[in-house]
């Protein structure tokens, strides 16, 4: 049981939603579609707040750039996102479907790509270069795809109970945009349950969710994991979205200790009630061999780095090891390289809970390993002799490993892939780091490769971090797990476009920054990314983001240009 007091607060909230999905029913597209307008500004005025909430959580320097993480992954996202869904509502209103004038493509095994990115010509010089496309499930065709697109939109009037969303302790958007997408994709009101680690969050939440809170759409709660374990099993919630690790997911679906360990073995779950999941896992970065020049192999040590290391390393989607060839004629300049890269990373406060534990645990599991970065606090593995903890134990921490493969050209790619599916723990995102000049010679091996992967969103010279970004973009682990082998979890969030079937995400991205890129023909004009965590203007340029996400302008443009080429 919560502690005391704690369970008339969540019985009250839930009896709240319970007369709020009555007046939720009620309400047409047009009605909804202003609530989240009204979201959406009220996120953009509140981003300054949301972000020094965010600082004093995750205990940054004011002035320091990584300052930028935190407008890129918190109020950013739930801007764009809540933009993307009002003009799905918009469609849906106008008797249209979301993916009406949505370009459409062709993906291996006779798959049909949605093409979500970019979704306009802001986004063509914001994003230039990076692309993203929705792989459909096997069967599914366009027209059908467009016909299914508006998910529980489509019959607004019928509801589908209370949904409890179990928010992140670490992305600071992941919480509110998993709760409008349970209300919107899903039809649900939703008891939002904060993070104790983000509960400083509630303050500045409670402002930006205001317009659904008013209307009993959703609630807010805190609360430790005894709150959360009563919230669950509430005989007035018929549906738990989490986000967090496979063993709180466990714990949640079979129950705590031996007694869940027994009944997961005998199939008896004691939650009485679907749960869909996002849940992290190993994610690798897989370097196919190619010749690179030295600008090439620098930056992309800085890419892996960041990949590891953006906020902190305390990222479901966190690259923690490297597939290289150890038939690369410069593998050992890579690593070096990459090594560098790990040990500049700016210092930062290991602000989650456990961090010192986990990298504690990784230095006594490899005690070869190197320990980089400001007083050692960051973690480098170098192909050990046993993988399988690098492989199979998510860290959540600046862990990260390189093993090697012996093979070379299109066997090594085979055999990495086979390594991805088989050995790693997880399937929510997957990196592949490719010269241009090998993915040509590839040819339609490439995108096979890609079609061999089980994950649900795969970054081609990106991370998969940009798939997070993108609101009409899907986000959730590869399909098919299962409540007793549930890896990266059940479903899938974000995917503004209310999408139906989908099955992965595909990111792609430039190998090089402007100007690098365009004097070697990829036409790509931008710079180093912004959250790069050595980029110097990030925190500038996540705020002017911000701004234009709230509302684009032309006038806008050159400032965000000026910043970003600074960084």
């Amino acid at each position: 049981m919560p502690p005391a007091g704690v369970a008339p607060a969540v019985d009250q909230a839930l009896a709240e939603l319970v007369e709020g999905e009555k007046a939720w029913a009620g309400m047409s597209l047009a009605e909804r579609r202003r609530l989240l307008e009204r979201v959406h500004e009220l996120t953009v005025s509140h981003a300054a707040e949301w972000v020094d909430a965010a600082i004093g959580i995750k205990g940054l320097d004011r002035n320091s750039p990584l300052v930028g993480e935190e407008w890129i992954s918190g109020p950013y996202p739930v801007a764009t996102g809540t933009a993307a869904l009002s003009a799905s509502l918009a469609a849906l209103e106008a008797g249209r479907s979301p993916l009406d004038g949505v370009s459409f493509g062709a993906a291996p095994g006779g798959r049909t790509a949605v093409k979500v990115l970019p979704a306009g010509v802001y986004d063509k010089l914001l994003l230039s270069g990076f692309s993203a496309e929705v792989w459909l499930e096997p069967g599914v065709d366009a027209d059908t795809a467009r016909r299914q697109a508006g998910l529980a939109q489509l019959d607004p009037a019928r509801t589908n109970g209370v949904g409890v969303v179990l928010g992140a302790g670490n992305i600071t958007s992941i919480a509110p945009l998993d709760t409008l997408y349970e209300l919107i994709a899903h039809n649900r009101v939703v008891a939002l349950k904060l993070n104790p680690i983000t509960d400083p969050l509630l303050p500045v939440l409670s402002k930006v969710l205001e317009p659904l809170i008013e209307v009993g759409a959703v609630r807010l709660l805190t609360g430790g994991a005894d709150v959360g374990a009563y919230l669950v099993r509430h005989e007035l919630v018929d549906h738990v979205h989490m986000t967090g690790s496979a063993l709180t997911h466990d714990a949640i679906v079979w129950g705590p200790g031996e007694e869940g360990v027994r009944r997961k073995a005998a199939g008896e779950p004691v939650l009485d009630k679907q749960i869909t999941s996002e849940l992290g896992g190993v994610s690798p970065t897989i370097v196919l061999p190619g010749r690179w020049s030295r600008a090439d192999i620098e930056f992309q040590a800085e890419h892996v780095a960041t990949q590891r290391l953006h906020n902190g390393g305390y990222n479901c989607i966190a690259a923690q090891v490297v597939v290289l060839s150890s038939r690369w004629a410069q593998r050992d300049e890579f690593l070096e390289a990459l090594r560098g890269a790990v040990d500049r990373a700016p210092a930062r406060a290991a602000y989650y809970p456990g961090s010192a534990a986990r990298v504690e645990s990784a230095t006594q599991t490899y005690p070869d390993a190197q320990r980089l970065g400001p007083e050692g606090g960051r973690v480098l593995v170098t192909d050990p002799d046993d993988r399988k903890p690098l492989l199979q134990t998510e860290y959540f921490a600046p862990v990260l490993g390189v093993i090697d493969v012996d093979a070379d050209g299109a066997e090594f790619a085979i055999r990495a892939i086979e390594v991805a599916n088989d050995q790693f723990v997880g399937t929510l995102g997957i990196n592949i780091i490719a010269h241009p000049a090998t993915i040509s010679e590839f040819g339609e091996r490439f995108d096979s490769m890609l079609e061999g992967l089980r994950y649900g969103t795969i970054a081609v010279n990106a991370w998969t971090g940009v798939g997070y970004l993108t609101a009409n973009a899907t986000w959730g682990a590869f399909p098919g797990h299962t409540l007793d082998d549930v890896q990266s979890g059940i479903g899938v969030v974000h995917n503004a476009l209310l999408i139906d079937s989908p099955e992965r995400t595909v990111v792609r991205g430039p190998f090089r920054p402007s100007p690098r890129s365009l004097m070697h023909g990829e036409f790509a004009i931008s710079p180093k990314p912004p959250w790069f965590v050595d980029n110097r203007t990030a925190a500038t340029t996540g705020r002017l983001l911000t701004g234009f996400a709230g509302a684009p302008a032309w006038s806008k443009l050159p400032a965000i240009f000026a910043s970003a080429l600074r960084g």
